[in-house]
């Protein structure tokens, strides 16, 4: 039972490390494009957006799918004893990864032109070559990540991304007001009004993607050459016989990663795929490519960026359940795999649905206090922000629990069955798409609506399929009722609360951050009223004792 107690605690407090790393790495991200976008424009956001879409689907074998593979291969083996083994895995992804990583930048350095071209977005060409040396940096760093996270920690990759995020904020921005400059001295040479200088201020963005990358790359580094020699003791204490050669860790790593890519790019690639059905249609309904590209670029630059932020927190959580899964799995240990994935999905719906219902209440006051409007061009902006960001909250939701539960059934070796499910979604989700563009001109609206159902249906089929293969019965009221009750009190509570300092103080600023305050306060303390959250639960997060001890006193525990 101790054991059990302290097994749990671990996983939830390396989830939680991961998890809150991510999320500070994501509001890094938020942070810094609110200047990004005040030298590009919305304009300038749909060359960034389009060149790191492009960059996100080649990237998912290097930062999403190998990284995975890597940490669940080396649990497992870790889990039996075979570190040498593990070390081997490690080895073998490193040198997988260079090619993998070298091929994927050449595609997107020679074929940039055609394909910005097929996404109506030909002056992303710039940002989108600059991004292909990253692809290679962000391969072998993945591999790292992967390794330390299959050992158990994840403090390697949670401060990687601290400083992949940070540094990335500083050269975007330092970069992109350069090179927004020669773009513009270039447009006015030649005499024509193209946005040069927005598409290389969108170049010099993406020049801080791969700085950070290199600096990432460097900080884990240097961790695992600390750390290697105390890994060759262990290994020298490793008495397993079995040997993996080299030719059958590639068969490994190929018959894990393929189902994991598929799932991933199928899962992720309607990002890219929406956006050139929106461009052409809209083009074909006789919407101005200035209007379009406008409402592409408050789409990805304003609208994405927040609901990307709380989402962090899944696919953290997603990094740090599938080495935990997939050991308790391998052990046989059923009653574990299932109280794993209660604990998962359980932590992230608590954080999930307040996120998403504040930032539907909240959607006007956060958007202009992050993206001050200027002149009637930027107010129009910021209005069709406010719109999609309260249209699009539920994806919040949805995203964070199709992400985790891809994880899960792939923790429990069901690899393919998140890439059947992705298709059939993927259909779905262009069905509606046309339907609303095409029936209803319902122009980027669409793309959102088809992005909710797209993670909801994607849910729907990944909660029968974890019910089936684990026999797991999704627990509701503490899951689900409850931070949902506990949130429509926050709601009120942070309406009502920013309503009254607008009319006292008539700041927004002021008023947004009282809200968020008080919202944070008013579902902390229902949660723990209506026992959505226990002793026992904060105790297993980081800083859970602190909170446990404050909440006795104010006898919100009992």
């Amino acid at each position: 039972m101790g054991k059990s107690r302290k097994s749990e605690s671990n996983f939830l407090v390396q989830g939680s490390i991961l998890a809150i790393a991510s999320i500070i790495s994501r509001m890094i991200g938020l942070i810094y494009r609110i200047p990004l976008t005040a030298i590009i424009s919305d304009v300038g956001n749909d060359y960034y957006g389009a060149a790191m879409e492009v960059y996100s689907i080649l990237l998912l074998i290097s930062s999403n799918s190998l990284p995975m593979a890597v940490s669940k291969l080396v649990s497992t083996r870790v889990a039996r004893g075979q570190r040498k083994n593990a070390y081997r895995i490690f080895k073998g992804a490193l040198l997988f990864a260079l090619v993998s990583g070298t091929a994927a930048g050449l595609v997107v350095y020679f074929g940039a032109g055609a394909i910005t071209r097929l996404l109506k977005t030909p002056l992303s060409l710039f940002a989108l070559q600059v991004l292909a040396p990253t692809l290679l940096v962000v391969a072998v760093l993945g591999v790292f990540r992967g390794f330390f996270q299959g050992m158990g920690t994840m403090m390697p990759s949670a401060v990687s991304q601290l400083i992949e995020q940070v540094v990335n904020a500083i050269v975007s921005i330092w970069i992109a007001y350069m090179l927004y400059g020669y773009g513009a001295r270039i447009a006015a040479v030649l005499g024509n009004s193209d946005h040069y200088g927005e598409a290389f201020g969108a170049a010099g963005g993406t020049v801080g993607t791969g700085a950070g990358a290199v600096f990432a790359l460097g900080f884990v580094l240097f961790v695992f050459l600390i750390y290697k020699p105390v890994y060759r003791k262990q290994m020298r204490k490793d008495i397993s016989r079995k040997k993996e050669g080299y030719g059958e860790i590639f068969r490994i790593l190929v018959l894990t990663i393929i189902p994991v890519l598929l799932s991933t790019t199928i899962y992720n690639i309607s990002s890219i795929l929406d956006q050139g059905i929106f461009k052409n249609i809209a083009a074909m309904q006789d919407y101005k490519e200035v209007t379009y590209s406008t409402m592409w670029g408050v789409f990805t630059g304003k609208y994405k960026t927040l609901v990307n932020v709380p989402i962090a927190l899944a696919s953290a959580l997603a990094a740090s359940s599938v080495p935990s899964i997939a050991t308790a799995y391998a052990s046989r240990d059923g009653r574990q795999v299932k109280h794993k994935v209660h604990l998962a999905i359980r932590f992230s719906m608590v954080v999930a649905i307040p996120c998403a219902v504040g930032m539907g209440v909240l959607s006007g006051p956060i958007i202009d206090l992050l993206y001050p409007a200027k002149g009637e061009a930027g107010k129009e902006a910021n209005e069709l922000a406010a719109r999609l960001l309260l249209a699009g909250s539920a994806s919040i939701v949805f995203y964070s629990l199709s992400t985790l539960t891809n994880a899960i059934l792939q923790g429990v070796n069901r690899m393919k069955t998140p890439v059947y499910h992705a298709i059939l979604a993927l259909v779905a989700h262009f069905a509606v798409l046309f339907g609303l563009m095409l029936g209803l001109d319902w122009n980027i609206y669409a793309v959102v609506f088809a992005n909710v159902f797209f993670s909801f249906f994607m849910c729907i089929l990944n909660g029968m399929a974890i019910r089936k293969y684990i026999r797991y019965r999704q627990e509701i009221v503490k899951t689900f009722l409850i931070p949902c009750v506990s949130a429509a009190f926050m709601g009120g509570a942070v309406y009502g609360v920013h309503l009254g300092v607008m009319k006292v103080f008539a700041r927004n600023s002021v008023a947004t951050v009282s809200a968020i305050v008080v919202g944070v306060l008013v579902y902390g303390i229902f949660m723990l009223l209506f026992k959505g959250l226990t002793e026992t639960d904060l105790q297993s997060m980081p800083g859970g004792r602190i909170l446990a001890k404050i909440s006795r006193k104010l006898h919100l525990l009992r």
